[in-house]
């Protein structure tokens, strides 16, 4: 007779195990302990095997009769119910063990030598802050879109639209890098493109004449650290990327030779870049030797001095001095040098090659970093003198046009 619930429960230990039987060869054993443990007894090839289902009442009368009709199943295609248990087992550890940050840290060591610093920096940071705390330790097949869109929803939230379009793309790139090495079956990532809207870019302004004197004013009375207020007027003389100036070593500076090498790793289009520098700028760097000179940085950071000067600290530097991010952004002093040296009438190969543009015409890219080196530190040196015609409010600074 089939055994019931209510059986189970009464059923009382002896001092020798009681067996009781259902249908089909599952049957509780019930051991002198206490403990019920369900039983299926089956035959493969003639010869008798036992299968153990587990214990009551954690596995239910409901659930033991399922699983053996589940083991039913595998004893048909001839497979032991225990080793196809035991495989499957197996195969869930292998799966835990693939967890998305354990192919994700793969996937960026393999990318990592292709790969700019900065960039290399933006996607361990994106990994590290963003992704990791929520789906790194979860097994990658068990990921889902909806894992993936809660990642994205908090960088929107708090206004980091460019960041969540980033990190949709880096996830991305993991699920297909599993795909192609056959550790997941499909990329969730993947449907939700359009999911962020792409806020609209803010392209650098150049500043006019009058922004640029208000600014050098401003800095005169700024009552930051002096090395912001130096890397602040190098960015105007040297028109470097802010990166490029943070990261800055001393080994690259011969203040002797007036000149700044940037190593290739270190610029965006991965070229040596030579940086002529002006008796102004020359002023500045002596004066920052004396500050920060014993250390491996011209811009250490205040806080961690085997680190460099935050991404942030110019453009908070700039907010002090009354510009708004939206009015005047660190990288608008590029476009300032741009617009102004073109005003002046100075060619337009030297000022590309100082700004270390990509060269698209085939024929022009034959430059090396040393071309026209001699009129390119000519150049630097106008816009150091003009810069400090504008200071003192020359008029013949108002030779060139804003």
């Amino acid at each position: 007779m089939p055994l019931t619930d209510i059986k189970i429960r009464q059923a009382k230990p002896a001092d020798k195990p009681i067996k009781l039987a259902d249908t089909a060869g599952l049957y509780l054993e019930v051991k002198p302990s206490g403990s019920k443990l369900w039983r299926y007894r089956y035959r493969i090839a003639g010869r008798e095997n036992l299968f153990a289902i587990g214990e009551y009442p954690q596995v239910s009368l409901a659930d033991a009769r399922k699983a053996r009709d589940d083991a039913r199943e595998l004893i048909r295609q001839g497979r032991h119910p225990a080793h196809a248990r035991q495989t499957e087992r197996t195969r869930q550890i292998n799966a835990n063990a693939l967890t998305f940050k354990a192919i994700a840290e793969e996937w960026i060591e393999k990318k990592r030598s292709r790969w700019a610093p900065y960039y290399l920096m933006q996607v361990e940071r994106g990994m590290k802050k963003d992704i990791y705390p929520r789906i790194g330790r979860l097994p990658i097949r068990s990921v889902t879109a909806a894992d993936v869109l809660a990642i994205l929803d908090r960088a929107t939230k708090r206004g980091a639209e460019v960041v969540a379009l980033n990190l949709r793309q880096w996830c991305s790139q993991v699920f297909r890098y599993a795909v192609a090495t056959l550790r997941a079956d499909h990329d969730p990532a993947s449907a939700l493109r359009g999911a962020v809207i792409r806020p609209p870019v803010n392209h650098s302004r150049p500043m006019d004449r009058d922004e640029i004197a208000a600014f050098l004013r401003k800095l005169q009375g700024f009552g930051g650290h002096r090395t912001t207020v130096i890397a602040l007027r190098l960015l105007l003389l040297t028109f470097v990327r802010t990166i490029e100036m943070r990261k800055a070593e001393w080994t690259e500076v011969d203040l002797a030779a007036a000149e700044w090498r940037i190593p290739p790793e270190k610029m965006k289009m991965r070229r040596l870049h030579i940086v002529p520098l002006s008796t102004q700028a020359v002023a500045l760097l002596t004066e920052l030797k004396g500050i920060t000179g014993a250390g491996r940085w011209l811009f250490p950071n205040h806080r961690r001095p085997h680190d460099v000067m935050s991404a942030t600290t110019v453009n908070h530097a700039l907010m002090s001095l009354g510009f708004a991010s939206a009015t005047v952004t660190a990288h608008d002093f590029r476009a300032t040098a741009s617009t102004r040296l073109h005003e002046m009438g100075l060619r337009s190969d030297f000022i590309e090659l100082q700004l270390a543009h990509v060269e698209r015409n085939r024929v022009r890219a034959a430059y090396n970093h040393a071309d026209h080196l001699a009129e390119r530190a000519a150049m630097m040196q106008t816009w150091g003198d003009w810069l400090d015609a504008v200071a003192a409010d020359n008029p013949s600074a108002r030779n060139a046009k804003g």
